[in-house]
């Protein structure tokens, strides 16, 4: 499948939880839901997907945790905060770097159109 047909659908799985729950829950909410319906299109992810730190040849477990590796080639981050900051994009863009991921999405579920929460990366 294609990085941005994955992550289209992704996206519509998202856009779903959204209309069903609105803003103002805890993202561990919006992950599981998001979970429920990566499942029920048949579509392969992972949650909270350990990701460790190549560091001189050695990887090395720190903690990091991706919120969702979908299908092994999409890293998706989800927050919700009253506004996206310049760290969740650094921390999206790392964590795609430590997976040798090319595409991520990051999704702030509290807001009012989930339109205007996500943004797409591509290295």
């Amino acid at each position: 499948m294609e990085f941005d047909e994955l992550s289209n659908r992704v996206i519509g799985c998202a856009i779903d939880v959204h209309r069903a729950l609105g803003p103002g829950l805890l993202e561990s909410a919006y992950e599981k839901c998001l979970a429920h319906e990566l499942s029920a299109r048949g579509i392969e992810f992972r949650l909270q997907h350990p990701q460790p730190v190549r560091y001189k040849d050695v990887l090395v477990d720190c903690g990091y945790r991706i919120d969702v590796f979908v299908e092994d080639h999409l890293v998706v981050e989800l927050k919700s905060v009253d506004r996206l900051a310049p760290i969740h994009q650094a921390q999206l863009l790392t964590y795609m770097k430590l997976a040798g991921s090319k595409v991520g999405l990051l999704m702030n579920f509290n807001v009012t159109k989930l339109k205007d929460g996500i943004k797409r990366f591509v290295l």
